[in-house]
């Protein structure tokens, strides 16, 4: 029992110190939005469009990635993914045209992003421990994303005003590059197969014909555009409110600062009481700190109490939202369902990423974005308190037999 807990402590770790420089470096792209656009005289719907890119990309790539974890295990896709993101990275620092930056930033970044994110890693974590223990195993891997985050900004704008934006890009590619020594900790392997186990296509059926499995994924749209228009498009919309530049990395960075605390206690909570039931709650509550950020004169201390609040709120659906998801399926094909799931998040950040450029550059102001946000936290709330956290069938079926 003891070499079991080391084991999964082992793997635990790992999956925490991948998803940190995974997540943590993916969340800076924003500050380079400014420095690139103003280079070369593009506007903000480039940049914008590029990054909107990587998360549709990333999110189509999800399942896929998800898929082959699950039947192969999660070691070579997360050391695939790790190149790949690594060369994005390199790519991006030389990237002088949009086409180029869309290649870059877009394609590779976002192939990369899919095996070395939550889809993957939390179906490691998944498996690894025991149920009562999932959720907060996953709250504790993903709070490693958000530590990454706040540990990762300030280095990044560091890096940016020390040595350029592409020189910085590329100090961040030799960073992603440790995922690959990291791997070696992640010693997933497919569970056993016990000859009458699900196929591919019968897992697909059965999570595409349970509604439950469509109302998380819909209210994970909301997430995703709620995320990547905040994340992308916060540090501009703060310096077009005349506050200084700095004030932009400092929220975000309180954004991963306080989402460590935010995932743990979702996940710990997660354990205790209905997660669908969590997940309206956290959807409403972002509802009310928009419109009271937005309500209130915008100032540093405002924006950072902001941050503050969206922190505590930020990833906090994703171990719920993956843990219902483990509840529901079970945790064979958790990797790929959580990367279906995952796929709606990313259409949600296409959306919000690519739409936050475009009104801009069209009206001059986020007004627009900012008042879809709240009306789409409504409807996220709504969308979850249906959700009834129940094996399926088949896995009654199975505990009953056993």
């Amino acid at each position: 029992m003891t070499s079991v807990w080391r084991t999964s402590g082992w793997i635990l770790l790992g999956s925490a110190l991948i998803l940190a420089l995974s997540l943590g470096i993916r969340h800076g792209f924003g500050l380079f939005l400014a420095p690139m656009s103003a280079d070369f005289g593009w506007g903000r719907g480039v940049f914008a469009l590029a990054i909107a890119l990587q998360n549709l990309i990333w999110g189509v790539a999800q399942p896929f990635a998800g898929a082959l974890a699950d039947r192969f295990g999660a070691a070579r896709v997360v050391l695939i993914g790790g190149v790949l993101y690594a060369l994005g990275l390199v790519f991006m620092s030389m990237a002088d045209s949009p086409w180029s930056l869309s290649l870059s930033a877009g394609l590779l970044i976002g192939i990369g992003l899919s095996g070395t994110s939550f889809s993957v890693l939390l179906g490691v974590v998944g498996r690894a421990v025991p149920p009562e223990k999932r959720s907060m195993a996953m709250g504790i891997a993903s709070a490693a994303g958000s530590f990454g985050q706040f540990a990762m900004l300030p280095g990044t704008l560091g890096l940016i005003n020390w040595l350029g934006w592409s020189a910085a890009l590329l100090a961040l590619g030799l960073m992603v590059a440790l995922i690959v020594p990291l791997v070696g900790m992640l010693k997933d392997r497919p569970l056993p197969s016990l000859g009458h186990d699900q196929t591919l296509g019968q897992a697909l059926r059965e999570a595409c014909s349970h509604s439950g499995f469509w109302l998380l994924s819909l209210g994970f749209f909301v997430c995703g555009f709620q995320v990547v228009f905040i994340g992308v498009h916060l540090p501009s919309f703060l310096v077009d409110q005349h506050l200084p530049a700095t004030a932009g990395t400092t929220v975000l960075a309180l954004v991963g600062l306080f989402n460590i605390v935010g995932t743990y206690v979702a996940g710990w909570l997660g354990g205790r009481v209905s997660k669908p039931r969590l997940l309206t709650a956290l959807y409403l509550i972002r509802a009310v700190v928009i419109v009271l950020f937005l309500w209130a004169p915008i100032t540093v201390t405002s924006a950072y109490l902001f941050g503050i609040a969206m922190g505590l709120l930020w990833l906090s659906t994703v171990p719920l939202t993956n843990g219902t998801v483990a509840t529901l399926f079970g945790v064979r094909n958790l990797s790929m369902l959580g990367g279906i799931v995952f796929l709606f998040h990313q259409l949600g950040a296409f959306l919000g990423g690519w739409l936050g450029g475009v009104v801009y550059d069209r009206t001059g102001s986020y007004d627009m974005v900012w008042q879809i946000s709240v009306v789409l936290s409504l409807l996220a709330a709504a969308l979850n308190w249906p959700v009834r956290e129940r094996p399926v069938a088949r896995l009654q079926a199975a505990t009953g037999a056993a």
